[in-house]
């Protein structure tokens, strides 16, 4: 991964927090680092578990972001999430829930879309 993506992904990532902690969730973990991989944002949405991927691009040249992510991402981040939840005592969720939030950037504004259960 090159410099230039690192920063772009960073900046959706803080994109997304921002607007989902604007929507009322509210944040316990981003970037977390598993066996298996990362989970970018982990929320609480009241008694739930909200496990969020961010895909952020700089143009929607190649199709929407949330394309991105297909049957076998989708399989990574539950078992990542079991995974977090197994090391955490921030809580117990009454049920865990996927969403993708995808963030395109325009004229340097974030354009950002949340798919809510994605999978």
């Amino acid at each position: 991964m090159t410099q230039m993506n690192r920063l772009v992904g960073g900046f959706g990532e803080c994109a997304a927090a921002r607007y989902l902690v604007g929507q009322g969730l509210t944040l316990l973990d981003r970037n977390w680092l598993g066996p298996d991989g990362e989970l970018d944002l982990l929320l609480r949405d009241a008694a739930d578990l909200v496990v969020c991927e961010v895909k952020t691009r700089r143009a929607a040249a190649f199709g929407p972001p949330v394309e991105a992510v297909g049957p076998a991402k989708a399989r990574r981040l539950r078992r990542l999430a079991v995974q977090w939840l197994r090391g955490t005592r921030v809580f117990r969720p009454r049920d865990v829930r996927f969403d993708v939030v995808s963030v395109v950037l325009r004229d340097r504004q974030p354009r950002v879309e949340h798919l809510v259960r994605a999978f």
